[in-house]
Formats: C-alpha cells, structure tokens, sequence
C-alpha cells in the first residue's frame, strides 16, 4: 500500500477538487470530500479482504473516491475514463471506471426507481463494486448515527429499513472470486454501528419497544 501512498493521495486531490468544483456539500455543512474520505477509510480497512492483485489497488481506491462522480458531479462515463487514465494504465483506468459506472444511480422519481433490480444487478456483475457499494452505505450510516438533526434521524430509518434488501441485492453469493466479495468483517461493522444506535436509543426512551 505504501507504494501507492503518492498516486492515492493524488486521487483523493483530484476527486475533492471535482466535487468542491460544482459545490458539493454532505450533511448540509460539510464539503462532500468529507464523505469520499469516510469511505475509503473503510476501502483502506478492509480492502485486503476482497483485492487479489496489487495492479487493482489504484482502480478500488479511485472507485471509491470518484463513486459519486458520474452521478453528483456532472461527469460521463468517458470523462471518469480520462481522469483514471491520468492515473494508471489503460487495463486499470477501464476497471475503475466500471466500478464508478455500477454505483451510478439509474434515473427514477423515488429512491426505489433509482436503485432498482437493474442497478444492484450491475454492482453484482462488477468487480469490486459490492465492496465499495458497502463502504459507501457505511459510510453514510456512520454518519447518520452520528447527527441529531432532522435529516440524520430519517435518514437512519431508511438505512435500517433497508438493511436487509440492500446486503442482498449487492451479494452475488455462489462466487469464488474474492473481487465480488461482500466481506463479513465489514457488513459486521455496519450492523454494529446501528446496533450501538439502538442502544443510546433504548436508554433514551425513543425506540418503539421502550415502555
């Protein structure tokens, strides 16, 4: 991973820079590269798990570093393309922007329609994206168990209710290519962040079952 330190760091420059560039934020105060940095915290952590060769390591960081890319910041299929040929080899460019195409939200008036059957069926179908898809979700639960405000609180709720439809529609299951794994280690860290939420909850009094 060392090796790579410069070219990641690189990445992550150019991906904040093309957010800040059409004035993203998350969380409604922060820049958005708050968000791409969370992610590929866990990329970091746990990419071990699913990368099978070293010349994949620049494509899964890129991946989750440029994931919203094509769908929050105003960039094509080929304009990713050209930015990850700036930072590897064409073999490299071609499967990291897979990876970005596959978590590139279908269009749709509701949340449902925008992640259907045909988007998880491509995360399914893409090397490492499963992977990074989960970063992403854990990610933005962290994040969400962590607020107060309004948006935080709804938005808790729909992770948590999504739960179970989400691990299984990014799962491929019967695969023995790690590239396609949905690491346990990983989904275990999630469960464990809303675990913990449901908890200060219950002490609280705001769950449903506290009588």
């Amino acid at each position: 991973m060392k090796q790579y330190a410069v070219q990641i760091e690189n990445i992550r420059q150019s991906a904040h820079e093309l957010h800040r560039h059409v004035n993203q934020s998350y969380g409604g105060d922060l820049p958005y590269s708050y968000h791409l940095d969370m992610v590929v915290e866990s990329v970091r952590e746990f990419g071990h798990l699913v990368c099978t060769t070293e010349d994949d390591v620049l494509p899964l960081f890129f991946g989750g570093y440029y994931h919203d890319s094509i769908e929050d910041a105003r960039q094509t299929y080929n304009d990713v393309m050209k930015r990850a040929r700036h930072f590897m080899k064409e073999e490299q460019a071609y499967l990291a922007t897979e990876i970005v195409y596959a978590l590139t939200n279908d269009k749709g008036r509701t949340r449902a329609e925008r992640a259907g059957e045909k988007y998880y069926k491509g995360i399914r179908e893409t090397p490492y994206a499963p992977f990074v898809k989960l970063c992403d979700r854990l990610a933005n639960i962290t994040f969400s168990c962590a607020g107060t405000d309004s948006a935080n609180r709804r938005m808790k709720e729909v992770y948590k209710q999504e739960m179970p439809h989400f691990l299984e529609s990014i799962n491929p299951r019967r695969t023995d290519d790690d590239r396609f794994l949905v690491p346990q280690e990983t989904v275990l860290k999630l469960a464990e962040c809303l675990i913990d939420d449901m908890e200060r909850e219950e002490q609280q009094g705001k769950v449903w079952w506290y009588e």
